[in-house]
């Protein structure tokens, strides 16, 4: 039976005031051998075919989308590739001067929209029950402004910065530092670079 709290967030409407909303408490996460060893407990697969059948799947939609297309999997969603310029190149200009060419683009991200029945069936097998207490609101006592300088003092002195670790710098959520981390990232001249892959993803010193 999964779990709600009430979570506090600032009303965009009346500056100063907080609403609140609910928030499932998330226990943990299943990797996907947990998710093949049950897919397999209940049908006539073996583990191994389940394995194999969605190794495969995965590598023909990641053909699929290299060649322009988005893949839509009833029941789930619709994958889309997003573009994205490489590390180091400057964005094209309306006039022309800055023109970019197919070697200074990649693939940066797939976006992801979930199927409406999949989020019925998923409402349909979830049973809430209230968590004693709730979220409290991350509130950083620093300007946007503030926290990039913040980082960027940091890496003066250390090889590295996690969410984490600006996380407990600025005061932010774990997550709202995630997402400010990779907008200072994007943002030209913040110095924050960025390094590794998921959840080896660190934030480093940009070299000029």
């Amino acid at each position: 039976m999964a779990q709600y709290a009430m979570q506090e967030v600032n009303d965009l409407h009346n500056e100063g005031e907080t609403l609140l909303y609910p928030r499932m408490v998330i226990e943990g996460c299943f990797d996907m051998d947990e998710v093949i060893r049950r897919v397999a407990r209940t049908t006539t697969f073996s583990s191994g075919d389940v394995k194999g059948v969605l190794e495969a799947v995965r590598l023909e939609m990641a053909y699929m989308m290299a060649s322009g297309y988005s893949v839509r999997l009833d029941g789930i969603g619709t994958f889309t590739p997003s573009l994205a310029l490489r590390k180091g190149k400057e964005r094209e200009t309306p006039d022309g001067e800055s023109r970019r060419n197919a070697m200074s683009i990649k693939v940066g991200s797939i976006n992801f929209r979930v199927d409406k029945e999949w989020v019925s069936e998923v409402d349909s097998n979830c049973h809430l029950t209230r968590k004693t207490g709730g979220y409290k609101r991350h509130v950083s006592k620093y300007t946007p402004e503030e926290r990039l300088a913040l980082a960027q003092r940091y890496l003066e002195t250390h090889s590295e910065l996690t969410v984490l670790g600006y996380a407990y710098l600025t005061g932010l959520s774990r997550t709202t530092a995630g997402r400010e981390l990779r907008r200072w990232h994007e943002t030209e001249g913040s110095g924050i670079g960025i390094k590794g892959f998921g959840s080896h993803r660190v934030y480093v010193r940009e070299r000029k």
